[in-house]
């Protein structure tokens, strides 16, 4: 039994290895790609094709899969770096990089080790926008100064077949040295807010006091233009009434004036000494003959 095995391996031998060639054949020719992943392939050294996601054929025995490259994004190590300000202030810059590769081609033939080239240019870039900025506006502006080291590497990595998807700055560190000087100028800026507001508030003060005055002033003058009103109005009464009475109701006015003058100066206290003049006495007389003239 074994030796009729070993004839019938031995007549079909040459089929045997046809069937593993061939199986073989089948295996290297058909690559399927994973959807996180691009396969670059080579025929004789030289770059052939990039396969995409799913199912693949290459020539088989002459065709290979050189490079398997995941298209996931990727994030760099957060990287410190120094730069100097346009004042002259030295900052360490934190820094954080996410990119991903969208032409394996590139990034396989044009750059040997992608983060640190990628984490060099970061720093260059870095270094040269901060370097056209002051310590305020690095500070104030960070959401611009990321916008533009963003664009100045993705002008940079293009050539790489790389995405910058997004671009950080975790913080910006400063010397003790200058954090203490920051600090001062920071308490002498609340000191003058502080004295700023109590000069308005002082300032205020006096334009509402000077406003008080204004309407106490309008309001006595407004009291004055009534009382000349009054008096006019009673002037003309009294003359309207000379005309209609004659000079002895003007005579009844006056003596009537002198007789209410002589009783103000009469409802004192007591203690001042009144002299009258004899004149006061006949306007008393006076008035008492015009009154009973009036009457008949």
């Amino acid at each position: 039994m074994p030796q009729e095995l070993i004839d019938l391996f031995t007549r079909n031998a040459a089929l045997i290895i046809l069937a593993i060639v061939i199986f073989f054949a089948i295996s290297s020719a058909v690559r399927i790609v994973p959807q996180s992943e691009k396969y670059v392939v080579e025929r004789f050294g030289r770059l052939r094709a990039v396969l995409g996601p799913g199912i693949n054929i290459i020539t088989p025995f002459i065709d290979k899969v050189a490079h398997k490259i995941s298209v996931l994004e990727r994030q760099l190590p957060t990287n410190r770096q120094d730069a100097i300000t346009a004042d002259n202030v030295l900052v360490q810059v934190e820094t954080s990089v996410f990119y991903r590769i969208i032409e394996p081609e590139k990034t396989v033939y044009r750059i040997r080790d992608v983060d640190a080239a990628i984490a060099t240019t970061v720093a260059g870039i870095v270094r040269s926008e901060i370097g056209t900025m002051e310590l305020d506006q690095v500070q104030s502006n960070r959401a611009h100064l990321i916008e533009r080291i963003r664009d100045s590497l993705a002008n940079v990595v293009d050539d790489w077949g790389i995405e910058v998807t997004r671009a950080e700055i975790l913080d910006v560190n400063l010397d003790d040295a200058t954090r203490s000087a920051m600090l001062q100028q920071l308490n002498a800026e609340r000191a003058r807010r502080a004295q700023v507001t109590e000069a308005e508030g002082k300032r205020r003060a006096v334009e509402l006091a000077a406003d008080g005055d204004l309407y106490a002033a309008e309001q006595q003058a407004k009291a004055k233009r009534v009382l000349a009103e009054a008096e006019a109005f009673a002037t003309t009464a009294i003359a309207e009434a000379i005309a209609k009475g004659g000079l002895e109701a003007a005579q009844y006015q006056v003596a009537m004036k002198q007789v209410d003058a002589l009783t103000a100066v009469g409802n004192g206290d007591g203690k001042q000494t009144v002299l009258l003049p004899a004149a006061a006495l006949d306007a008393f007389g006076d008035a008492f003959r015009l009154l009973t003239g009036a009457r008949k």
